[in-house]
């Protein structure tokens, strides 16, 4: 413990250096969460020089933990049985949902493309005492021949261009029999990706959830997609 505690001060440490970070506590069913992320992703606006712009497109979305993740993370825990089951995440930004799905008893692997995510994945897999396996991942291109059971996302279809590359990345990613749960704010690019969806021989199912900050509460989806007409427990 004393080593675990040690290790999770260091690393605070070194990226309070670095960043404006922020812990939150979350308390979902009897499960209770604390997640470090940065204060205000667009601060980090300025370190993103023109020529990486340009070259990727990148912007720092990962480090927020933003309404559908929330939200995903619920579900999870509350509506999902993943023991046992071999998950991964893309666009895990910093590991929230991936944290849950470890914390539940599923073999988690977290992914993201930005190097800076994965370190925050890996203080809070430490920060709450789970184990995963953190990887670099380009959904434009999806080199890895490993399947999964379950893949999570929330929070990606916030660009036209990724969409096709997403449908494409869930494809190559579960296993005939899987599943990808993708969590969305109901934003209007949902509807084309879920035609892209169609288009690819995925099946769709929808639930209604939300996420509720004060007296704000903030609509979102979760999309099921499917090649298997299994139905999951």
């Amino acid at each position: 413990m004393i080593d675990a505690e040690q290790t999770i001060a260091a690393i605070l440490e070194e990226l309070s250096e670095e960043y404006d970070i922020e812990t939150s506590r979350y308390t979902i069913a009897d499960q209770t969460f604390t997640f470090t992320s940065v204060r205000d992703s667009y601060a980090l606006l300025d370190r993103i020089s023109p020529e990486e712009f340009v070259k990727d497109e990148q912007m720092p979305y990962w480090a927020e933990i933003w309404p559908a993740a929330v939200a995903l993370t619920e579900f999870i825990i509350g509506e999902l049985d993943v023991a046992g089951k071999k998950t991964v995440e893309i666009g895990a930004g910093v590991g929230m949902a991936s944290v849950a799905a470890a914390k539940m008893g599923a073999s988690v692997t977290a992914t993201d493309y930005s190097e800076e995510a994965l370190r925050f994945i890996r203080l809070n897999a430490l920060k709450n005492s789970v184990g995963l396996n953190t990887e670099r991942l380009d959904w434009r291109c999806v080199t890895s021949e490993d399947r999964f059971d379950v893949l999570f996302a929330a929070d990606v279809l916030y660009e036209r261009v990724n969409l096709l590359p997403i449908v494409n990345a869930v494809d190559k990613l579960i296993k005939h029999e899987g599943h990808a749960y993708i969590a969305d704010p109901r934003r209007r690019l949902a509807e084309q990706f879920l035609e892209l969806s169609f288009e690819n021989g995925f099946s769709v199912k929808s639930y209604a959830k939300s996420f509720s900050r004060g007296t704000q509460k903030i609509p979102v989806n979760i999309y099921r997609l499917s090649k298997s007409c299994l139905e999951d427990g």
